[in-house]
């Protein structure tokens, strides 16, 4: 817009919207302008919420019709927070077009920004009333929440989060509703338990976990033999088990027999025997999910002088080799079988077959052809 229309539409003087837009001269004798009412306290840092000039960048590429993913690109948030900001921001023009105006989206994103908000429920008496008497039938809160958004589809004054419900029962100072209705939750506690943060966790094992992070690079390049994946497939009813080794560099494949069960002094033992047959060249670690199995692994180090490293929780990629020859071994031992049927000569059959099956991603070499030659090389 020009000038003058966006003074029109605002109502003030074209030289009024002039110096707001362009300031003030400083030239000696002429008056200045008066400094902002409230000062700006300049971020220290990077911000988890967006800033003024940040939304001044976005109404400029949302004007030039530049996509969501490009405009968030540029600031380096996330898509869906810039479509938030636009969504929620965004304001109706005198022709009924939404637009997003920087200056009018900060205003209302700090006003929705102080807290303690009051709470919905001290705010509406019968939506206070009704709550409370849902809990007296001893409704939990996420029933009475998703039962008033069904019977009151038209009245958002009754919806009602289950977690502002929890928050008027048990935080001080929140508390809209009668204490004594705490105990009717299924849990009868009458203040929140609190969860322990990350740093407070107990740690899964007595001996500290060394983590795939420290593990050296020759490892994750496959440049040296000697470094090994290592898994349980489960069988029937988590009842049984059968322990596996992948050779990252050769696709070579061991397997271990647990015919007792998979203990962590059982799957020890077996992996102790196993690696045990291999020459000292091509042991050199072992990589492992952070199963209860392996709770042994300060012992079987120490036994045998083999590191093992632990990947991250729910990252089975950490372990690729290992996780694609579960699923070939899941042709021999099928899901819900008993595994412990199974005896250490089959065990060792499967094993010879599989070894024996070339590989593309060896140059269709088999990996007993690569142990072999690597064990011609040694000597």
């Amino acid at each position: 817009m020009s000038n003058d229309e966006a003074c029109r539409i605002v109502g003030i003087n074209p030289k009024t919207g002039r110096r707001w837009r362009n300031g003030r001269s400083a030239e000696p004798g002429r008056r200045r302008a008066a400094p902002p009412l409230t000062g700006a306290v300049p971020p220290t840092g990077p911000s988890r919420y967006l800033d003024e000039t940040e939304r001044i960048r976005i109404a400029d590429l949302n004007h030039e019709g530049k996509p969501l993913r490009a405009i968030a690109a540029e600031p380096g948030r996330a898509p869906s927070t810039i479509s938030r900001e636009i969504r929620r921001n965004a304001t109706v023009d005198p022709r009924g077009q939404r637009r997003y105006r920087p200056y009018a989206a900060q205003s209302r994103a700090q006003a929705r920004r102080p807290r303690p908000k009051p709470s919905k429920i001290a705010l509406n008496p019968e939506l206070r009333t009704r709550v409370q008497s849902l809990l007296e039938d001893r409704w939990s809160p996420e029933q009475i929440s998703r039962r008033l958004r069904r019977d009151f589809p038209d009245r958002p004054e009754l919806h009602v989060c289950h977690e502002t419900i929890y928050q008027a029962l048990y935080v001080q100072g929140r508390g809209h509703l009668r204490r004594e209705l705490a105990a009717a939750l299924r849990s009868g506690r009458a203040r929140r338990r609190p969860r322990r943060q990350a740093q407070q966790r107990r740690p899964r094992f007595a001996t500290p976990m060394v983590m795939i992070s420290e593990r050296p690079a020759e490892v994750a390049d496959r440049a040296v033999p000697g470094h090994w994946e290592g898994d349980l497939i489960i069988g029937k009813d988590n009842a049984s088990a059968i322990g596996t080794l992948v050779e990252r560099s050769t696709r070579y494949v061991m397997l271990l027999h647990l015919p007792r069960g998979r203990t962590a002094e059982l799957v020890r033992e077996a992996l102790a025997a196993t690696v045990q047959t291999l020459p000292r060249h091509l042991a050199r670690s072992i990589t492992w999910d952070q199963g209860s199995e392996m709770a042994a692994h300060g012992a079987f180090t120490t036994a045998t002088d083999i590191p093992v490293y632990f990947c991250d929780p729910a990252s089975p990629w950490q372990r690729g080799s290992n996780e694609n020859t579960n699923g070939l071994l899941r042709q021999y031992f099928p899901k819900g079988t008993d595994l412990s049927t199974h005896s250490p000569e089959h065990l060792d059959a499967v094993a010879v077959q599989l070894n024996g099956r070339p590989r593309k991603t060896l140059g269709w070499d088999t990996p007993a052809e690569r142990l072999t030659e690597l064990l011609h090389t040694s000597n």
